[in-house]
């Protein structure tokens, strides 16, 4: 098992839930800024939160009496330097890192970006040159500005395709030189799964079924993905551009060719939007589902050529867990459906009831591989779990380090039986709010952040067990794990 010279090690954040200071520099509210923490116990277990529109009403009307994690996060915005001279410290060749649409364009519909924004995102670009880190962009990682949600329904709305377009190419045109690793839209089928989060949506407020107020949303994501892709390949010349699913690799729960059947129509509703993203054009199969299914979609002028025309570069995934699929009338659950219920009995399973499974992420690479054959980047992968931080300021997290070195292994085979793989970014380098339960106390990084769930703590960063271990990974390119 060998991992190429340029293999592009690191790990990942997004802005919603890393970058905090919510209210600074002019920065407008996004729809995340919304979505507030409820504990476990006193929420239906549905992954991940969605907000109705009732209850965005209320969390608007009661702002100073909930507890909004997302706005404060990690507060990357003032610790930038010293959390980018940790990532320096553990020789991270990428840091994979999103933009704030409303840090930059307040409520998304402005000409011109707020000037300390700008400023704020190249100082941090500089401060990753400084330590050798290429950032690894995602442009949009769910947040829209809360603006967009209100007054167009988020992604519903065509409109929504030219305030994007109008952000991308600002941001390739300001930021281009500094970044060369681009990624249009994070998990863009999580739509399908959280409106809320994933689009802006509230589905119930919609003139459309809630399905087709859904993939009408989608619709318009793929336009604006591929219409930056375009804009990206005419300007840029030395970089990438890919997209972005949470793979869902799935298993028949059963050699009964029903479950077989059942799976793979499952995997095939989990890859179509990276097909269209690197294909160009809609498969039979979604189109046919669509029909079946009475979903209804006003197709965007011109779509065929601008998916065609907007092809991306490199596909990347989330990887964090499988699953397995029945058709038994018991067990069946819908096509398209991100949670699954049912146990895989041959996996541990996490603290939050995840299967890990690191044979899967050499499958799901593998299977891309043939179906694709374009570069993967890994681009989130990683164990949430409750860190303990003990006196001396050490924190010990041997289950970390086995979940993430099991994950290398299999990645490491999958290359070896030759796919290429761009880079490995772990999610939540440093400890961030979870996106799940808005919990900071779910726990993925190797930087210890002190901070709890209601916002209490110092937020000073203390350096895991596993800062060390990866570190020494990085130093050897794989070949000590």
């Amino acid at each position: 098992m060998s991992f190429p010279k340029n293999f592009l090690w690191g790990g990942a954040t997004s802005a919603a839930q890393y970058e905090g200071a919510y209210d600074a520099g002019g920065r407008g509210k996004s729809h995340m800024d919304y979505i507030r923490r409820i504990p476990k116990e006193d929420k239906d277990k549905t992954f991940p939160i969605n907000v109705t529109y009732d209850m965005f009403l209320d969390h608007e009307a009661h702002e100073e009496e909930y507890n909004f994690a997302f706005r404060r996060g990690s507060d990357f915005y003032h610790h930038y330097k010293e959390d980018i001279a940790l990532l320096g410290e553990m020789g991270f060749k990428t840091f994979r890192m999103s933009i704030s649409w409303s840090r930059l364009f307040p409520t998304g519909m402005e000409e011109e970006p707020l000037a300390d924004g700008v400023a704020f995102y190249h100082d941090v670009f500089r401060e990753c040159h400084k330590y050798g880190i290429e950032p690894l962009v995602t442009m949009i990682h769910y947040d829209i500005p809360i603006h967009l949600t209100k007054t167009l329904n988020g992604w519903e709305d065509p409109r929504m395709v030219e305030y994007f377009v109008r952000y991308t190419k600002f941001l390739i045109d300001e930021y281009k030189d500094e970044v060369h690793y681009w990624i249009t839209f994070n998990e863009i089928n999580m739509v399908m799964n959280s409106p809320y989060l994933g689009g802006g949506l509230f589905t119930e407020r919609s003139g459309r079924s809630r399905e087709s107020c859904i993939h009408q949303a989608l619709h318009h994501m793929l336009i604006a993905s591929a219409r930056t892709v375009k804009y990206y390949h005419e300007t840029a010349k030395n970089g990438m551009i890919g997209n972005m699913i949470a793979r869902l690799q799935n298993y028949p729960y059963t050699c009964k060719s029903a479950d077989v059947l059942a799976t793979q129509q499952q995997s095939q509703f989990n890859y179509f939007p990276t097909d269209i993203q690197v294909k160009g054009q809609y498969p039979k199969f979604i189109l046919n589902y669509y029909q079946k299914n009475d979903i209804v979609i006003d197709w965007y002028p011109d779509h065929e050529n601008i998916l065609k025309e907007g092809c991306v570069d490199f596909a990347s995934i989330s990887y964090y867990h499988t699953a397995v699929i029945s058709t038994d009338p018991d067990k069946a659950e819908p096509i398209g459906a991100f949670v699954r219920n049912l146990t895989n009995p041959y996996n541990q399973v996490t603290d939050w009831g995840w299967g890990i499974d690191p044979t899967g992420l050499r499958i799901t690479l593998n299977d891309m591989h043939d179906r694709y054959n374009i570069p993967i980047f890994v681009v989130e992968n990683g164990l949430g779990a409750h860190d303990t931080l003990e006196a001396d300021g050490s924190v010990h997290d041997p289950y970390r380090i086995a979940y993430l070195k099991a994950h290398i292994e299999a990645m490491g085979e999958a290359i070896d039986d030759g796919v290429e793989v761009l880079g490995y970014t772990p999610w939540g380098c440093i400890d961030l709010v979870s996106c799940g339960d808005c919990q900071m106390t779910k726990r993925y990084g190797f930087v210890y952040v002190d901070a709890d769930d209601e916002g209490n703590g110092t937020y000073q960063r203390y350096r895991k067990d596993s800062f060390y271990w990866y570190q020494k990974v990085i130093e050897t390119n794989g070949e000590v794990l």
